[in-house]
């Protein structure tokens, strides 16, 4: 018997904690060529591994060694342990042949805490015993070597063991350092049973736009597209799909013009059993918005300016033939079908993802407080209280690690609590393609859901996959099949877990992160704006409508991992606001000379927008020497300078009079900046001009009096001279 000294190894960034039994190895620098190397001789680093669905688990430069239990670490009374082992060379060097052999613990591990030490290889454990051994062949540089190992079944080791998680090691020897890799194997109770509920979304990868262009489409439904995987993945499970319905919507809203493979995706989405439920439009994160000072989570105001109506004119069959989805929108409408005519979708239509509850709520993880899960709590849809979604390691109970049952009651407000270490491991496995380097992390999830079990009897268990934008079918399929086959283990529904007995739970403070909160209320803060603004439409939604789906876009849950990328999508969507609200204004106007009493002054208001817009020109002079038509409704032509003639009437007296001209819209929101404008008021000018008119058209009168007069005498004194 031999007992392998384990040290505590590098800690992984929180939001992956590290639930596999992958560890690296640092070879001395001679025998690696001079190759950099990773650790001490007492060190087990653990590499973090890429948020991709790569199998990869060394960075560049280092070397990783990953012991993988085969069958999710399920070893049951009268089966043969197998496990891999696989070195991963990162180096520009390659590694030696080394032995490797196994170990495997007598006793089983007493509880969570010890197996997340282990795991984590922080604790020591007495009592592993060499089992078996193999030699693993030299790695090229940048390779990758697998080896397998095993016990069999009449081996007196494995013989006699009582249910439990016990602790399993694969170690080689290097010029007097060990490089051991941890993990373990699960020992099933044949009689316990116990109740579980996978959780897995359907999302897109964050966006900044208010819905998925048809190119996009095209490339996430592909045969090889990510939505195509996650549905692949899903589909023959009794998962529980937490659907984005921003993609369905996506889809309906090309009507037509949308690419097949999408039309296909969504009919299979619609046509899938699973229990399911809509998560926010654009996957955005509730507990940001809270934050932010908002009541109650955004909803989408409409999609109708997303919406041809071309592209839904029901095209009639030929005869014999069977409508295509592409002949029929998708739903089909409840109106009236005039041929011909378009048959638009209205919102719930667009948005629906084929049933489901409403108002569940998936925040990011580590993001809710007890008064945001109260604040939650209180909203309700069809007459059901609304579920809000909590790992366990938010709540006072698991906090250190301990099992939280399924249904909670946090205070009154309904929550479904997840096990967050199960959930961990799942989503680490679905993140493996390779097989040889998914069975470490299924091993762990395998033996924390074998305590969850335990502690929970006759209590549903909860787990979820996390958002995954790139994940690869077979290992999201191999992640649902082990969870559903863990023995004793029945997949249940989310109105299962729902109507599930509740346990009072706590929650625990958490908060979104500062710059998270404050770009929300900068983009509430210009919807807002844009909100009045848009009050110069005929139909506000215009505007609104798209407005509300890039901000939840904006703030999906996607966005947490790219804080880089997420602020400068919202500097741009910030900046094609402003451009927005500054689109309609009052051009300059420059001095203007009043001559008479009454007369029309002339203004220019610019519409940069597509559409038509109502305002209202109010006009205040400074001076009672002169009446403005206070309101002038104005009609500005899309996309042009439209003008506007405003009446004025100069009383007795003449002066400067300064105008203050504001543009509002019907509801009397103000739109642009108000404007001044200078009028030179000559009303005196009027008479005098009038008299000298008069005098002049008098003077010509009368000359032409006297010049006729001398005309007809000289006339008669021509014909008196006549014999």
């Amino acid at each position: 018997m031999t007992v392998i000294p384990l040290a505590r190894p590098a800690r992984r960034p929180p939001r992956r904690r590290r639930v596999g039994a992958t560890v690296g190895a640092a070879l001395l620098s001679l025998v690696l060529l001079l190759a950099p190397t990773t650790a001490s001789a007492t060190t087990i680093p653990a590499p973090t591994p890429t948020p991709t669905a790569s199998a990869a688990v060394s960075e560049p430069g280092e070397v990783a060694f990953t012991l993988s239990p085969l069958g999710a670490g399920i070893l049951r009374p009268g089966e043969r342990l197998a496990v891999s082992v696989t070195l991963t060379n990162g180096t520009d060097a390659a590694t030696p042949t080394v032995p490797v052999r196994l170990w495997l613990g007598g006793e089983a591990v007493r509880d969570r805490a010890a197996l997340t030490a282990w795991l984590d290889g922080e604790g020591r454990l007495d009592g592993l015993e060499e089992v078996a051994a193999t030699e693993l062949e030299a790695v090229p540089a940048g390779g990758e070597r697998t080896g397998g190992i095993s016990v069999e079944a009449d081996d007196p080791r494995l013989s006699g063991r009582a249910p439990g998680v016990y602790p399993l090691a694969a170690s080689y020897d290097l010029d007097g350092e060990t490089v051991t890799a941890v993990s373990v194997v699960v020992v099933p109770d044949d009689g316990a049973e116990t109740t579980i509920g996978v959780v897995v979304p359907l999302t897109a990868p964050a966006l900044s736009t208010g819905l998925l262009s048809a190119t996009e489409l095209a490339a996430l439904t592909a045969p090889t597209g990510a939505l195509t995987s996650q549905l692949d993945g899903v589909e023959g499970t009794p998962a529980i799909l937490a659907v984005d319905p921003a993609i369905p919507a996506a889809i309906r809203a090309l009507g037509s013009r949308a690419p097949a493979s999408a039309t296909q995706w969504l009919e299979r989405l619609i046509a899938l059993p699973n229990s399911r439920f809509a998560l926010q439009y654009g996957d955005a994160d509730v507990a940001v918005q809270l934050a932010a000072g908002l009541e109650r989570p955004l909803r989408p105001l409409g999609l109708a300016s997303f919406l041809t109506p071309q592209d839904f004119v029901p095209i009639a069959p030929t005869p014999g033939s069977t409508p295509t989805p592409a002949d029929t929108p998708t739903p089909t409408p409840t109106a009236t079908v005039v041929p011909g005519e378009p048959v638009i979708p209205d919102t719930d239509e667009l948005l629906d993802i084929g049933g489901g509850r409403d108002a569940v709520f998936w925040p990011a993880p580590g993001t809710t407080s007890p008064a945001s899960v109260a604040q939650l709590g209180g909203i309700e849809a069809d007459g059901r209280s609304s579920l809000t979604m909590l790992p366990s390691t938010a709540t006072t109970a698991g906090a250190d690690g301990g099992t939280v049952p399924a249904r909670g009651d946090a205070d009154g407000a309904a929550v479904l609590v997840y096990d967050a270490a199960v959930s961990d491991a799942l989503h680490e496995a679905s993140l493996r393609e390779e097989g040889s380097l998914r069975g470490a992390p299924l091993a762990a999830a395998s033996a924390y859901l074998s305590f969850a079990a335990a502690e929970t009897p006759g209590l549903p268990v909860m787990v979820t996959l996390d958002r995954e934008a790139e994940r690869s079918r077979v290992a999201l399929r191999a992640v649902l099949t082990a969870a559903a086959q863990y023995p004793g283990a029945t997949a249940v529904t989310l109105g299962a877990l729902a109507s599930s007995p509740a346990v009072p739970v706590t929650p625990l403070d958490g908060a979104p992160s500062a710059e998270r909160v404050d770009a929300a209320s900068a983009l509430i803060a210009d919807e807002d704006a844009l909100g009045r603004f848009a009050t110069i439409l005929d139909q506000p939604s215009l505007l609104t409508g798209p407005e509300r789906a890039e901000v939840l876009q904006l703030l999906s849950v996607g966005w947490v991992d790219q804080p880089d990328a997420a602020a400068r999508a919202v500097q741009l969507h910030r900046g094609t606001t402003r451009t927005t609200l500054s689109s309609v204004e009052l051009l300059p106007t420059s001095t203007i000379n009043l001559f008479g009493s009454g007369a029309g002054l002339r203004f220019w208001v610019r519409n940069d927008l597509e559409w038509p817009v109502n305002l209202v020109l109010y006009a205040t002079p400074g001076d009672l020497r002169l009446d403005v038509q206070r309101a002038t409704p104005v009609v500005a032509s899309p996309q042009s300078n439209t003008r506007v003639e405003v009446p004025v009437q100069a009383r007795v007296g003449s002066g400067d009079v300064v105008i203050d001209l504001q543009l509002r819209s019907p509801a009397s929101i103000a739109i642009g900046d108000s404007e001044r404008v200078e009028v030179n008021v000559r009303a005196e000018w009027e008479g005098v001009g009038i008299t000298a008119l008069a005098v002049l058209v008098g003077g010509l009168f009368v000359l032409g009096v006297v010049r006729t007069v001398l005309k007809l005498r000289a006339r008669r004194r021509g014909t008196s001279a006549t014999p």
